[in-house]
């Protein structure tokens, strides 16, 4: 049996981040990847990093106002201090209705203007694009004092083909 086609897979890169100051430094270098119109979905147990490396995407792209956690208000926009793009920040852990629920969001609006990151977004924002950036953050499950995360980015679809994400690993 032949596994169902993917979109184009531009291939993983495989990180190790040992500090939360390393986590937000690689939002700060995947930031000068971004452009409007992008989608990043995070991935990772509770405490991985996910806030962080997207506090680290907000410094990078020069954003408005402190990057927290939006899981009670499920979103919040930090408007560009520049011309760059908006930074539209979602957490999903909270909604169970997938891409129905995350429609009341209006984030198919907000992404063709917008950088667009989605926590806990597998199952819920696929369909907004075939074109995104999927990390992956684990963290040694039961030992809360290890800072060590391994991370996995991989871009899917066209856009991401033609992006080198080794320049996130200097």
């Amino acid at each position: 049996m032949e596994a169902p086609a993917a979109p184009h897979d531009a291939g993983d890169l495989q990180l190790t981040v040992t500090s939360p100051e390393q986590m937000r430094e690689l939002g700060r270098r995947l930031a000068k990847l971004l452009r409007a119109g992008d989608l990043l979905m995070l991935s990772g147990e509770l405490g991985a990093g996910k806030t962080t490396l997207t506090r680290g995407l907000g410094e990078g792209l020069g954003v408005r106002g402190a990057v927290t956690s939006p899981t009670f208000v499920i979103a919040r926009v930090h408007p560009s201090l520049g011309d760059g793009p908006p930074l539209v920040h979602v957490d999903a852990y909270r909604l169970s209705g997938g891409l129905d629920e995350m429609e009341d969001l209006d984030l198919d609006v907000s992404l063709p203007e917008s950088v667009v990151v989605v926590e806990w977004g597998e199952g819920k924002v696929e369909e907004l694009t075939e074109e995104r950036l999927q990390v992956v953050i684990h963290r040694a499950v039961g030992d809360t004092t290890d800072e060590v995360r391994q991370v996995t980015v991989t871009g899917l679809g066209e856009r991401w083909g033609a992006v080198d994400l080794s320049v996130l690993a200097a």
